[in-house]
């Protein structure tokens, strides 16, 4: 009995979801190392400066992110104004822009002599304009750019619990006696509670794990941290240690994640109980708000970002001119293929495999591993250098050179950062196939692999779309991974632009990150159906 447990598709669904946890495992363990003098150091000068300065960042973010998030949900789920059903799908044009390009973006508007003071010089003549204009920069910069950019994970989860909410509810805060306002914040707010705080879960952890924006903006955090330690100092064994110490923030909201998540309903209500909402029709002074509040939102997210971008690309077309795009183009797709492969042939594996055995264990492990999700990529990489640097001491021949500094090894982080996508992508798909259908594929004389070739692949083919694209998006955007595991000379749209604008190049740091944004939004668009389904 033990050996017919330990079939094919048991030993490799356990050997994916140990190579996934393997980098995560490296960093607790690195936290037991000993450290060089630089960790001492830090502990006793900057280390709570960079802890505060995280905790800052985190609630600046989680307040703008909330009140845009939920703010737009409500209004197009609730209320019909000219331009609702624009807003529904052009508000989630903001994932295609990362928070890094946005703070360029914000910088180059606002700076001394930017855009800002050519447009007000062009309009009223030569002045001093620059004591007028508003600067954003340093912390509140960096909260800005994160929260514009990141403001559309608690839309669209919003959104989704706010259209399945009964009527019933409604009517029962009218009966109660309750203003539109009491409903809102009584009942409508409250019942949606699950999904708002798996979106800013997920927002937090996107923010704590951000390097491209603090970096920018020079404010010193635990992300800029441990990527100083390694690339500047060179100093791997405090780069776990901070790792450690981040890690700790990011388990703690994944397991709040987690803990709400168990307490949501994702089922559709059944139909007795659930009679659909029919839209308010706003008018006057309502109307205008609701439309006035969308366009800002849509307009500072993303029009805002790309008008900039595309005005520095016009105005400096001598760098669009010298930037190689179709090698750095080639090199983008060529990640984002060789990982989308990847990810989802393994999360095929990895899934039927927990079909079929039905076990335990290795659902847990499976759950563990995709927790590497929720770890920075800056972490990873470090974790991975360091458990690759390990190996290499076992191993005779020069076990490092095949994973540090090649795609081989940048893939494989990308794996374990992502695989959570593909995994939880996949299995969704599989909760909808119900264990008869393998059942009359084995009495069809079907086995194992075939019904899995034959009968789960083709079924599941809509999945495999959605979980592609959403990792293209991912990895079009992924910056710290990127830039530290790279071959050498080997450049990204997104390490492109940041290696442009760490020069305060940022006119030349335009081309590259509008390239990015229009590739990411046509993956955008691609899956906005799924995004926004109403079914």
């Amino acid at each position: 009995m033990i050996l017919k447990k330990f079939n094919f598709w048991y030993i490799n669904s356990f050997l994916i979801s140990i190579l996934v946890a393997l980098p995560i495992i490296t960093v607790f363990f690195g936290f037991f190392e000993s450290t060089s003098d630089y960790f001492s150091l830090l502990k006793n000068t900057f280390l709570l400066t960079y802890i505060s300065n995280s905790i800052s960042l985190l609630v600046g973010v989680l307040l703008l992110t909330f009140l845009f998030g939920v703010g737009a949900a409500y209004c197009v789920s609730f209320y019909d104004f000219p331009g609702v059903n624009f807003f529904k799908w052009a508000l989630i044009l903001s994932f295609a822009v990362p928070a890094y390009i946005y703070a360029y973006s914000l910088t180059a508007f606002f700076e001394n002599y930017g855009t800002a003071f050519s447009i007000l010089t062009n309009i009223f003549g030569p002045y001093e304009y620059n004591a007028f204009i508003p600067k954003f920069d340093g912390l509140l910069g960096s909260v800005l750019s994160i929260s514009f950019s990141l403001f559309g994970y608690v839309y669209v989860l919003s959104r989704a619990s706010f259209y399945y909410q009964s009527q019933n509810l409604i009517d029962v805060g009218k009966n109660l006696g309750l203003t539109s306002k009491k409903t809102f914040l009584k009942i409508i707010l409250p019942s949606a509670r699950p999904a708002i705080v798996v979106g800013l879960s997920l927002v937090a952890m996107e923010t704590l794990s951000d390097f491209g924006t603090v970096s920018f903006f020079s404010i010193s955090t635990l992300t800029t941290a441990i990527y100083n330690a390694w690339i500047a100092f060179d100093d791997l064994a405090s780069a776990n240690q901070l790792s450690f110490i981040l890690l700790l923030f990011i388990l703690f909201l994944f397991f709040v994640e987690n803990f709400s998540r168990k307490r949501a309903r994702y089922h559709s209500p059944s139909r007795g109980g659930f009679v659909k909402r029919s839209k308010i029709k706003l008018k006057g002074l309502k109307s205008f708000y609701a439309v006035i509040f969308c366009s800002t939102l849509f307009f500072c997210s993303f029009l805002f970002p790309v008008m900039q971008m595309i005005y520095w690309t016009l105005k400096f077309p001598k760098y669009l001119q010298d930037l190689n795009f179709w090698t750095i183009g080639f090199n983008t797709l060529l990640l984002v293929f060789l990982s989308c492969v990847l990810m989802v042939v393994f999360a095929f594996i990895a899934n039927y495999g927990n079909r079929v055995t039905k076990s335990k264990f290795l659902e847990i492990l499976t759950t563990f591993s995709v927790s590497g999700y929720a770890v920075p990529g800056v972490i990873l990489a470090v974790a991975f250098i360091t458990l690759v640097s390990y190996l290499d001491s076992l191993i005779l021949f020069n076990f490092k050179t095949m994973f540090i500094g090649s795609i081989f090894g940048l893939v494989l982080v990308y794996f374990v950062r992502f695989f959570a996508l593909s995994s939880n992508g996949i299995k969704s798909g599989y909760l909808k196939i119900n264990q008869s259908m393998d059942e009359s594929a084995y009495l069809l004389g079907y086995s194992k692999f075939k019904t899995f070739t034959k009968v789960h692949i083709p079924y599941l083919k809509n999945s495999m779309f959605l979980v592609s694209i959403l990792i293209a998006i991912e990895i079009i955007k992924e910056l710290p991974i990127t830039l530290i595991l790279r071959p050498f000379n080997f450049e990204t749209f997104a390490t492109t632009a940041y290696i442009y604008a760490s020069q305060d190049l940022l006119e030349a740091a335009a081309a590259p990150s509008l390239f990015l944004i229009l590739i990411a939004s046509i993956f955008i668009l691609f899956v906005s159906k799924y995004i926004l389904s109403d079914n």
